[in-house]
């Protein structure tokens, strides 16, 4: 995922919905060489109705006027400089996007959409920023606190493609980003992980959320069994 679209062009994707109280969520689906990449887009409705916009995808005229009519879209957040295919579209459409970006990642984003921050300030203590940490300050996560709950939201450092099917899943398998149970795809450990315990510590730091209520991932379905036992399970993996 790591070109980028010179223009909005719309890929195969779902209905965005509301996955709880000022978050929502729409998958997609991107055309590769003998398989089809699941991917996700995740909005934030601040406090003050603004949107965080993480991990951009071009939708349809239905899809933008829900996104629109959702709140404003103010801040568009790159978390990797794997994803930035629709970032300059996004910003296009919407000028006055703030860009976040990971500080590890800035100049490899920078070649698809001028990135405004590596540390933002939402103006809403509910909706956090995070850097990876072990990770060469390339893979960003969003933690987002609400009414019933904390969501967490990763990027591609942990995956949950479950039932792929076919070649393509036989293939997602064989790469390390679809399986049984949530996972670090070997793949991604081998670009980004450079501190395996700096890593582990900040998964078992989540894992003692006491209010986690999920985990939302950019590739596969959200974690919503024991989202602290999954993260615990993903810090011992890395062992």
């Amino acid at each position: 995922m790591s070109e980028t679209q010179p223009s909005w062009k719309v890929l195969p994707h779902g209905t965005p919905s509301e996955i709880d109280e000022n978050i929502l969520t729409v998958t997609g689906t991107i055309e590769m060489p003998l398989l089809q990449l699941p991917r996700r887009m995740t909005v934030a409705r601040l406090a003050d109705a603004r949107l965080v916009v993480w991990s951009a995808i071009a939708l349809d005229d239905a899809g933008m006027k829900k996104i629109e009519a959702y709140g404003e879209p103010a801040w568009l957040v790159v978390p990797n400089d794997h994803h930035r295919l629709d970032a300059g579209a996004w910003k296009r459409r919407y000028p006055r996007l703030r860009v976040v970006a990971p500080e590890g990642a800035r100049k490899k984003i920078e070649e698809a959409v001028p990135v405004d921050t590596t540390a933002p300030h939402f103006g809403d203590p509910k909706v956090r920023f995070v850097v990876v940490p072990g990770t060469r300050g390339h893979e960003a996560a969003l933690v987002v606190e609400n009414r019933s709950g904390t969501t967490l939201v990763l990027n591609d450092i942990v995956a949950n493609i479950r039932g792929a099917k076919g070649f393509g899943g036989w293939l997602l398998g064989l790469m390390g980003f679809a399986g049984d149970e949530p996972h670090v795809p070997r793949p991604i450990a081998l670009m980004l992980v450079d501190d395996k315990a700096a890593l582990k510590r900040q998964l078992l730091e989540w894992a003692g959320i006491e209010t986690l209520r999920r985990i939302i991932v950019s590739h596969g379905d959200p974690i919503t069994s024991d989202p602290q036992q999954a993260l615990r399970d993903l810090a011992a993996s890395l062992e």
